[in-house]
């Protein structure tokens, strides 16, 4: 597929490092920054309206900028009006809300939304920001109409890594029904809290060196982690299940020249009680020939591998799942976007460097939110936002199926024709 050009959604005033989309709400959260450095940008998380327009297309605008001082936020998780979000070595709990001007006048009254205003001072000052280069749809002059405010509260920090040279969360999780708050960082120990309460459950050395990715399966029976010493790890509670090995089924890979990058846990369309898990694994050192990448798909249960299948030569960056469990999505650290249809590992749709940088997060619309298909009659659509402060929306439109009673009735009728011909030229055919 030819390079296209996709268009920006939205554009922040600094580099963005997450994306997640909360489906009680409908918001669109992005954040990140320019953390401790004084260069003048600045770090925050911003909340954004997504309107459908027309069939196809999407517009996103801007309702509240939350300022987060002098760190960036690297990673987040998201549910049921709290965001987890990985500042340096810790994990800071926000909770939002979205309330109309009533709620708001009233909340400024007993002063219980001070942060919110201070947040919504800052914002203001990002108005300067769009007169330099910023799209004006990242202006606080463009914001939806003020009978629309998100507070956000402070709610708790957690040490969430305890590296002594330069501590970073790399990953944060709520489990499925979010009574855990998951972590992993640079010194390789996962970290589990039960939530809300934030007592600490698990504490414990996963990997050599950093985690990159982990994620829970639903029932919280399986915990996968990835670290950068080339494991793929299976934990139930704190003890090692077993070890992925998804090399074994290609012979002529060594184990030693890939490493994981991501996993995933997703649903199988129409099959209420399946449960798959999605790996990637990028070369662990780059050549002139630039080897594969390669997307495995396990049986979430008995976590066997499935199918592998490569996804192209530039070296992946991030890896999404649909909630339907049907499309995967790929970013890469050249800024390309790609979505697989999962069931196969087929490329469905590719954007060449639609970013030009490393895509730092994606993130799947839900089917519904609110109630509403925010989709229109695309197919699917993904979020992705990168270091280029870009966030950019990726769609597939429907595709177009003929009803089988239809092709049987057009061949039933070529069927007659091709008999009536013949009796044309030929009579006494039948």
């Amino acid at each position: 597929m030819g390079k296209k050009k996709v268009p920006d959604l939205y554009r922040a005033p600094f580099p963005l490092y997450s994306v997640k989309v909360d489906p009680d709400t409908g918001l669109v959260i992005i954040a990140g920054g320019g953390g401790a450095s004084k260069t003048g940008i600045k770090n925050a998380v911003h909340f954004l309206d997504l309107q459908l327009v027309g069939e196809y297309q999407h517009s996103a605008s801007l309702l509240h900028s939350h300022d987060t001082d002098t760190r960036a936020t690297m990673n987040m998780a998201v549910g049921k009006g709290v965001i987890a979000a990985g500042q340096d070595g810790t994990c800071c709990l926000m909770q939002f809300k979205q309330c109309t001007q009533k709620e708001g006048k009233d909340a400024n009254k007993d002063g219980k939304s001070k942060q919110q205003g201070n947040a919504r001072l800052r914002a203001g000052k990002g108005d300067k920001c769009g007169q330099d280069g910023v799209t004006p749809s990242g202006n606080v002059s463009d914001m939806k109409d003020e009978t629309i405010h998100i507070s956000v509260t402070a709610l708790a920090e957690v040490q969430s890594d305890l590296n002594p040279q330069d501590p970073l969360q790399k990953v944060v999780r709520f489990s499925p029904d979010q009574s855990l708050l998951l972590t992993g960082g640079t010194d390789g120990h996962i970290r589990v809290w039960e939530f809300p309460s934030l007592k600490k459950k698990f504490d414990f050395k996963a990997h050599e060196g950093e985690i990159e990715d982990l994620d829970i399966s639903p029932g919280n029976k399986h915990l996968v982690t990835v670290g950068r010493d080339f494991a793929c790890s299976v934990w139930s509670g704190n003890q090692l299940s077993m070890s992925l090995k998804w090399h074994e089924t290609m012979s002529q890979i060594d184990e030693k020249t890939y490493r994981y990058l991501a996993c995933r846990f997703g649903k199988v369309e129409d099959q209420k009680d399946a449960l798959r898990l999605y790996t990637v694994q990028i070369p662990h050192k780059r050549d002139r020939k630039h080897p594969p990448c390669y997307l495995t798909k396990w049986d979430g249960r008995s976590l066997l591998p499935m199918l592998t299948a490569p996804c192209g030569t530039e070296v992946i960056s991030s890896l999404a799942v649909s909630d339907s469990g049907t499309f995967l999505g790929l970013g890469t650290v050249t800024g390309s976007v790609a979505i697989y249809i999962a069931f196969s590992l087929q490329r469905l749709y590719y954007v060449h460097e639609s970013h030009g940088i490393v895509v730092t997060d994606l993130a799947f619309l839900p089917h519904s939110m609110r109630g509403k298909n925010i989709k229109g009659s695309n197919e699917t659509a993904l979020l992705s936002v990168a270091v280029d402060s870009r966030c950019q929306l990726h769609r597939v439109a429907r595709r177009r199926y003929f009803p089988v009673w239809l092709v049987l009735f057009f061949c039933g009728l070529l069927v007659v024709g091709v008999v009536l011909l013949l009796q044309n030229l030929f009579p006494g055919f039948i």
